[in-house]
């Protein structure tokens, strides 16, 4: 299979459990993640949960269909809340692409297990949608870890900077969706994601190969 290779109506298709998957644990963790830092705020706006129909965002969720990254909704947090802001938005933001780029490793294990199966599993309807919930969790995951407001990311590098360095870029924040159409319209989330995910499938092939050799 072919990580970056063309989408038929099939594709398209396998993407929508592949998406509600993504999406809904990726939202869930950040809420998770949050109340477990001390903020009531996701629970008590209902995001607190694995019902993909609140977090889809309608933007985020048309390109996520198409090209395979994309966003949701993001969980509503109070950072302070926290016992110390930048680092707990920095952990609530970690935990959303961690948990795409988990159930991407899972979901590949599962695809490498079922080419071992006697009925041809690699042809199957089954596999069509482990394959796309593998790329549309690596896309989620690696295109929300771009250091980009309102991007996962940007509240993983301020959290790893210094305080002062981390409340000027903070100052970036309201031009967030300014600096994301430009990194989309430029074709630079593309540029850098793409040796970024095949990187990562070809890791996660070797991982799920040794592992079922293991056990087989």
């Amino acid at each position: 299979m072919s990580l970056f290779g063309n989408m038929d109506l099939a594709g398209l298709i396998a993407n929508i459990p592949a998406l509600l998957i993504g999406f809904a644990f990726h939202e869930y963790a950040h809420a998770w993640a949050a109340g477990k830092l001390g903020d009531p705020t996701p629970e008590a706006r209902g995001r607190l949960t694995l019902n993909p129909l609140a977090h889809l965002d309608p933007i985020g969720t048309v390109l996520a269909l198409v090209f395979r990254f994309g966003w949701a909704k993001p969980v509503p947090i109070n950072p302070y809340n926290f016992r110390n802001p930048i680092r707990g938005r920095m952990l609530v933001s970690l935990a959303g692409p961690v948990t795409n780029l988990i159930i991407a490793l899972i979901a590949t294990m599962a695809l490498v297990f079922m080419q071992y199966l006697p009925v041809g599993g690699g042809d199957s309807t089954v596999s069509q949608i482990l394959w796309a919930i593998v790329q549309m969790n690596l896309g989620l995951g690696v295109f929300n870890l771009l250091p980009v407001p309102p991007l996962d990311g940007f509240a993983i590098l301020a959290g790893l900077l210094p305080q002062r360095w981390a409340l000027k870029l903070y100052a970036l924040e309201p031009y967030g969706m300014i600096i994301l159409a430009f990194v989309l319209i430029t074709n630079v989330a593309g540029l850098v994601l793409s040796p970024i995910v095949g990187l990562l499938w070809r890791g996660y092939l070797s991982i799920a190969y040794m592992i079922v050799g293991l056990l087989s």
